[in-house]
């Protein structure tokens, strides 16, 4: 394992502040969370993810253990059920994870267990009697217990802002009637509500929770086995071999590590907290700013969540909204991911390259030779994943083989070898995972009841849709400015999830791609990651740099803008989501780069591989570039029209001018272009 020694040139500044250990997936005094669960918490933790990824593999695998075969609803009901109750071992009443749990936290346990096998025991009545509508007695109480179970462990795991909204929207259909139009709905009395959002498939235990037992648990398995056997490190090491020498190439590696990271953990902050120790350090020993090194690593990370072939959890979902191959929704996100890459890449190499920036040492580089004789196992196990996804399209069972596979090998290996701690730290830290996931979509599965229940989605479809007349682009507005907001407050999963719901369906009917809108909502949503005032991925990152939280959000923006302007395009043109001939998606994905190229030279003042722009004339020949950019990459339904051709002409006449003397400049005082 390589690590880079970051050691030198490092300053008071570069210190994490005081309360930054209290953040996500930071080891405390040495350990991870995972470590500090200890005593009979820890081994309820590890029997109860061991019977669980029991039950899942029986399931999906069809191996009938013991004669055992759930319907699905049974499936999820102690599924979720079962990580339901440990999420309350996990997350405490005291705040936090790990710790020892107290006895109100038991209780909570014991209570989710015995609702679990009580929703389990009649889930085939729930299903032939309808209960949804007409729960007998004894199930209504059942369900009163078990919903406000949810409400307190989607609390505990997500926090204050998420809890708020998850309830309001709750217990909406009990007020539904009294509201105003255009937000009035059907009013339901309070246990005609609770026992439709536990029984019936269109709440809790819905899409999501149905994506989450079908494809998403796998993956999240295989993304914990992964880092828990090195290959974090190994895609690190792997980078930096690759471009870690070059100018900015610190900043390089984190653009590439952590995006592959956040790919699979589809979590922007962990990502954040696991990838950058590692290359922030390595960011500020090379030159980079405290805010620089911080908003890069942040940048990176958001995108990770967007990035093919894994894009975490919210891509499964996504699959299940749709109906459609996982496999599809992967290849349409590629483009986007790469316009989102390349405008940080070159973002990078500019300011690089305008302060005279050099890569890192040679002594601190790995070779790729040893790299690859040390992690040649990882490639042979991402490559057999591709393969069932894409070749075999077996989404569901292509993570088993693969984790199961990486196991094996891995043990081989002594420098990552499993021993008993090893293992049991692993299995504690994918419970942790699991359990988290699972109490915030069962919380965020009461919003998307509550739509069903009162029939609000269609409503607000029909307003929206109104309000925005014929114009396509103030639609596209009001859906980016209500995607930002929620994604406030909410994970990713949890935010495509209810702007799947409300939103989705008013853009489509505006005559937008379906596909492409669900991309763009998703992107939307992340913004909030690395946009002032909330920039949860830039806070967290700026206080493993040291540097002004506000400071690295805008820092944030600047590196990331193109996320702004990218749903955009892809949403307005869906041959950069593939959904087009083979020559037009080449004609829009030429452009679009080019285009993003010229954005991003102009958002750094510096053209790569020509020169500055600098003095007074600089920001006017910025803006020029900026809109030539934008001209160019301009996205048009139709490519072989004089418009299209208009616009590519405008913009490259904009920016030539900022081009031209961008290398008037370097030639008179020369820097590395």
């Amino acid at each position: 394992m390589f690590i880079p020694n970051t050691s030198a040139q490092m300053t008071e500044h570069d210190t994490p502040p005081a309360g930054s250990k209290g953040l996500e997936q930071v080891a405390i005094d040495g350990a991870t969370p995972a470590e500090l669960i200890s005593g009979p918490a820890r081994w309820v933790v590890v029997i109860g993810t061991l019977l669980s990824l029991v039950l899942v593999i029986n399931q999906l695998f069809n191996i009938q253990l013991l004669g055992i075969v759930l319907i699905e609803g049974r499936y999820l009901y102690v599924l979720g059920g079962l990580f339901l109750a440990l999420s309350f071992l996990i997350f405490q009443m005291r705040g936090g994870k790990g710790g020892n749990p107290s006895l109100l936290d038991w209780l909570l346990f014991a209570l989710s267990i015995a609702c679990t096998g009580y929703l389990a025991q009649t889930a085939q009545q729930n299903l032939s009697q309808g209960w949804e509508y007409a729960a007998p007695e004894m199930a209504q109480y059942v369900s009163v217990v078990f919903f406000f179970l949810i409400l307190e462990a989607t609390r505990r795991a997500g926090g204050l802002v998420l809890f708020i909204i998850v309830t309001v929207f709750a217990f909406y259909p009990t007020f539904a009637g009294q509201v105003p139009d255009p937000f009035s709905g059907f009013q339901s009395t309070f246990m005609q509500t609770v026992p439709y959002h536990i029984y019936s498939a269109e709440s809790s235990f819905g899409i999501p929770m149905k994506a989450f037992g079908g494809v998403v648990i796998g993956f999240i398995l295989f993304g914990a086995v992964l880092q828990r056997t090195g290959g974090g490190q190994f895609f690190n090491d792997l980078a930096l071999g690759l471009v870690g020498g070059y100018r900015g190439g610190a900043a390089k590696v984190s653009i590439f590590a952590s995006g592959f990271m956040g790919s699979m953990s589809g979590s922007v902050i962990s990502n954040v907290l696991t990838t950058g120790a590692v290359s922030i350090p390595a960011m500020r020993k090379t030159g980079f700013s405290a805010k620089t090194a911080a908003a890069t690593e942040a940048c990176a990370s958001t995108g990770g969540v967007l990035m093919p072939p894994i894009m975490g959890a919210t891509a499964f979902v996504m699959a299940s909204f749709l109906s459609r191959p996982y496999v599809e929704i992967a290849l349409a996100a590629a483009i986007p991911s790469l316009l989102f890459y390349w405008g940080l890449f070159t973002q990078i190499d500019a300011y690089s390259a305008k302060r005279g920036l050099r890569g890192l040492p040679k002594p601190d580089l790995p070779r790729l030779r040893e790299v690859m004789i040390e992690g040649w196992p990882y490639i042979f196990v991402f490559a057999l994943l591709l393969y069932m996804m894409i070749g075999l399209r077996q989404e569901s069972s292509a993570p088993f083989y693969a984790t199961a596979l990486l196991l094996v090998v891995n043990q081989f290996r002594a420098s990552h070898r499993l021993n008993v701690t090893r293992l049991g730290n692993m299995i504690v830290g994918v419970g942790m995972g699991l359990a988290e996931l699972t109490a915030i979509l069962l919380g965020v599965g009461l919003i998307v009841g509550s739509f069903s229940a009162t029939g609000l989605a269609g409503t607000l479809v029909n307003e929206l849709v109104f309000i925005a007349g014929d114009n396509t682009l103030v639609l596209l507005l009001m859906g980016a400015v209500t995607a930002f907001i929620f994604g406030m407050g909410m994970t990713v999963t949890a935010c495509y999830i209810f702007l799947a719901v409300v939103l989705a369906p008013a853009l489509e009917a505006g005559g937008l791609n379906q596909l492409a809108v669900h991309l763009f909502i998703l992107y939307w949503g992340m913004v909030s990651y690395i946009t002032p005032p909330v920039a949860l991925g830039a806070f967290a990152a700026s206080t493993m740099a040291g540097s002004n939280p506000i400071a690295t959000g805008f820092e944030a923006m600047r590196l990331g803008g193109v996320i702004y302007i990218a749903p955009f395009f892809f949403v307005l043109n869906p041959a950069l989501i593939g959904q087009a001939p083979a020559w037009e998606v080449t004609v829009a994905l030429s452009c679009a780069l080019l285009g993003v190229a010229m954005i991003s030279s102009a958002l750094q003042g510096y053209v790569s591989l020509v020169g500055p722009l600098d003095g007074g004339a600089g920001l006017p020949l910025r803006i020029m570039l900026f809109f030539g950019g934008v001209l160019i990459a301009m996205p048009h339904n139709e490519l072989a029209n004089l418009g299209y051709a208009l616009s590519f002409l405008i913009g490259a006449a904009l920016c030539a001018l900022p081009i031209f003397v961008a290398w008037r400049a370097n030639t008179t005082d020369p820097r590395p272009a």
